[in-house]
């Protein structure tokens, strides 16, 4: 059976004793009813997986001590998923879950011309990739970038990788699926609100060597979308 796994905010860099915070004290004592001597897992979401052991069993302050740090390494491929916020935050909030559970790299939520929410709660967010890690038992948190507005495509693309953009129009695309296969080690995919992308942002990401491809026969919910393309691209 599995350890109990907690995220901390702080590196995992050595064997040292940490505190966890008032959350994951009161959810390792009282919930979990764990006890002095009881072990448990920790992640950094950096890439570092520490097993430790508990020495103090306060449920505010609980106290553990680090006994191993095994270094986890990304995956093959690193995924940025640039998706269009949606007025229905909790459609946006299970986006966020199901792709971390996929091992994606980068979040960045768009701002496009016909995105119909326009801010977003960062702080819950990121509360939401956290939990999802723990979920799936990864050790590698994805980053979560501000708002951007799509017309800006040169301040947030990729220095260097593959960029696609999916669409639903008459532009001529690729299958994603087929592109999957042969694409770069770093990839970023765009995906647009409800309605898609307008003419003049199919235009700036062509400008920006951006290819157009296709995620399927069906026309998908931006959500739907983001975790289609995704899971592709994870393959």
């Amino acid at each position: 059976m599995s350890l109990p796994l907690f995220f901390i905010t702080e590196p995992l860099t050595s064997l040292t004793a940490v505190t966890l915070d008032e959350e994951n004290s009161k959810h390792a004592i009282q919930v979990l009813r764990l006890k002095n001597g009881n072990s448990i897992e920790l992640t950094d979401g950096k890439g570092q997986l520490a097993t430790a052991s508990i020495i103090d069993d306060h449920r505010k302050h609980c106290q553990v001590q680090v006994q191993h740090i095994q270094s986890i390494p990304r995956p093959a491929r690193q995924i940025t998923l640039a998706i269009s916020l949606l007025k229905n935050r909790n459609r946006f909030e299970w986006l966020l879950e199901k792709v971390t559970e996929l091992g994606v790299s980068s979040i960045i939520p768009l701002l496009c011309e016909r995105t119909e929410k326009e801010s977003a709660r960062l702080d819950r967010m990121q509360s939401i990739l956290q939990s999802a890690l723990l979920q799936s038992r990864q050790a590698w948190l994805p980053e979560l970038a501000a708002p951007q507005e799509f017309r800006t495509i040169e301040k947030w693309k990729l220095q260097d990788g593959d960029h696609f953009i999916a669409t639903c129009s008459e532009v001529v695309k690729q299958p994603l699926s087929t592109l999957a296969t042969t694409c770069k080690k770093n990839v970023l995919i765009c995906i647009g609100p409800e309605g898609d992308f307008t003419d003049n942002e199919l235009d700036i990401a062509t400008e920006n060597n951006f290819v157009s491809v296709s995620l399927g026969s069906s026309r998908l919910r931006t959500e739907t979308a983001g975790i289609v393309a995704v899971s592709l691209l994870a393959c």
